[in-house]
């Protein structure tokens, strides 16, 4: 039996190696590379003749990611006016290698050489503000005169968007001075002003998290994390009064129908280890889920002020 199976995995290794078959070879230097990254750092440059000079007659290139079968490619021309609107509408314009990674140049037996890169793009466009901040993967396909005949990229289709959207005004919701939800808001902070953490908590979805200012980013709290923080507090504080500033909004967006209460406040504290008087600032942050409860809670304040 033990002779059977070595014999089944034997036959097996030698079918799995015979399957392979060498397709071409694969450079981390090759004139491809050089070739690319020149003409990527021309177009950053706004330079369309050098630009030109890369390209093939036949030049065309498309978005990798386009789900539109009837697309039709880029040719030379048009990329050549491409360099020119990315240099004339955004500052800070930069393509440079994404962290840790490098392009290759693969020589096919059959489809000639390809180069694949790797790329962060970076600027602000001029019109809108919308910051460009994402990576760029392309693939290239270099001809027998060593010029770019073919360009495939595939990228964050978002940030396009954004700038075509931030052209027109549009709104996005209605804001309240008046709500329930407002009422909400300050309901709980003069409950936890009045040392009434039943009520105050009351507001909130059992599944709740809890943020402020000074946490690592990412880092929430839950809900018995932040009763918790709120004993240690008090061991060190005596709140004598919390204040409204101005008036809380209530924002009702159309966006991802979120529901938000944003307000201000004055903490009026005594810190109990030396009876120092402090006025904390407060701002609060709340998002309200579909049952009107509290989901999330945002706080932004100076731990500084609380400090010895």
């Amino acid at each position: 039996m033990k002779n059977i199976v070595l014999i089944s995995m034997m036959i097996f290794t030698v079918i799995a190696y015979s399957q392979k078959k060498k397709n071409g070879v694969i450079y981390d230097d090759h004139p491809g590379i050089i070739i690319v990254e020149s003409m990527l750092e021309a177009f950053v440059a706004g330079d369309v003749e050098k630009v030109a000079s890369y390209l093939s007659e036949d030049f065309q290139y498309f978005n990798g990611s386009e789900p539109n079968k009837d697309a039709k490619r880029g040719d030379k021309e048009s990329y050549l006016k491409d360099v020119k609107y990315w240099n004339e509408n955004l500052d800070y314009l930069s393509i440079e290698r994404s962290e840790g990674a490098y392009p290759d140049a693969l020589e096919y037996k059959k489809s000639g050489t390809w180069v694949q890169t790797w790329d962060h793009v970076k600027g602000v466009h001029k019109k809108t503000g919308v910051k460009v901040d994402m990576p760029f993967h392309r693939l290239f396909v270099i001809n027998d005169e060593n010029l770019i005949r073919t360009m495939i990229t595939y990228y964050d289709e978002r940030v396009v968007e954004e700038i075509g959207k931030s052209y027109t005004v549009r709104e996005n919701g209605v804001i309240y001075n008046n709500h329930e939800y407002i009422n909400i808001v300050r309901r709980l902070v003069h409950a936890f002003e009045n040392g009434d953490d039943d009520l105050g908590y009351s507001f909130y979805d059992k599944d709740a998290t809890f943020r402020n200012i000074n946490m690592p980013v990412g880092e929430t709290h839950s809900i018995k994390e932040n009763k918790a923080n709120d004993a240690n507090f008090k061991e060190k504080f005596e709140i004598t009064s919390i204040d409204v500033v101005g008036y809380p909004d209530y924002l009702k967006y159309d966006l991802y129908d979120a529901h938000v209460v944003q307000s201000w406040w004055k903490v009026r504290l005594v810190r109990k280890s030396d009876q120092k008087k402090i006025v904390l600032p407060l701002m609060l942050i709340h998002n309200f889920n579909k049952d009107g409860l509290i989901s999330k809670e945002m706080a932004y304040f100076s731990s500084k002020l609380l400090e010895n």
